[in-house]
């Protein structure tokens, strides 16, 4: 417990799935947790059950005058910002053949143009401090060909790239502000579940303990724990990497 006492933490896409973990993991840990979504009901209920260390705000990540007024908030109520969770995604299927320029527009607006606002006009707040940590979740769909997800691995191949970027960025300007991804596997989330034609089954059941065979999916809460770790004090010597979580996927030989 403690792992990240009096530290403020921004978690975008937080009312559901990877995000709602996150924020459950940093709220346990003694962060004071800024929840945003574009869902209002879910959000605001996110918010309730984590408890007095939580506030939601709805958030669209695509808008800059959102990003504008998020930070601003966050400055006015808490008077810092030491972690951003770049969280926020999309899922749109289709090939680069059946792939639309207004799908392709939309997920990149989410996950690509999002996280660079969110790095854009958090910075400013995360370099008052100490000890600042940008965390963008990205996906295996950054290191492998995944035809169906095409609009969706453009996204989260540009994250990749951007952190590192960000990350040399603040190294060179003196910034105490770290910029890690995260490179997730198949979670058992509500949109991998609609990513895999799931969408309203009872979530699959996953043993919170031991190790995991290959086909198996993870959980929120195996992504959370790093999320954690990215956040703390504890990984201060970390920086422009990416840390991929998903049961050896991008290890595994074909066939």
């Amino acid at each position: 417990m403690g792992r990240v006492d009096g530290k403020v933490a921004l978690v975008t896409g937080a009312a559901s799935g990877l995000g709602l973990e996150d924020a459950k993991m940093l709220a346990n840990e003694g962060a004071r947790v800024v929840l945003t979504d574009i869902s209002d009901e879910k959000g605001a209920a996110a918010a309730e059950e984590i408890g007095a260390n939580a506030a939601f705000f709805k958030h669209d990540v695509s808008s800059e005058d959102d990003w504008k007024n998020i930070i601003a908030q966050v400055e006015k109520t808490h008077g810092q910002l030491d972690i951003l969770v770049n969280n926020a995604g999309v899922v749109v299927l289709s090939s680069p053949e059946d792939c639309t320029l207004k799908e392709f527009k939309f997920a990149n607006a989410v996950m690509s143009e999002g996280v660079f606002l969110g790095c854009k006009y958090a910075l400013p707040l995360l370099r008052q401090g100490d000890g600042g940590s940008i965390i963008n979740m990205s996906s295996t769909a950054s290191h492998l060909g995944y035809p169906i997800f095409f609009a969706y691995s453009a996204a989260k191949g540009a994250v990749r790239s951007m952190t590192k970027s960000i990350a040399m960025h603040c190294q060179a300007e003196g910034y105490p502000v770290r910029c890690n991804s995260v490179h997730a596997g198949a979670i058992e989330t509500p949109m991998v579940q609609f990513a895999q034609g799931r969408t309203g089954e009872t979530p699959q059941e996953i043993p919170e303990k031991g190790v995991l065979p290959a086909d198996s999916l993870g959980t929120p809460r195996d992504i959370a724990n790093m999320i954690l770790y990215l956040a703390s004090d504890e990984s201060r010597f970390v920086t422009g990497a990416e840390f991929v979580i998903d049961n050896g996927l991008v290890a595994r030989p074909a066939g």
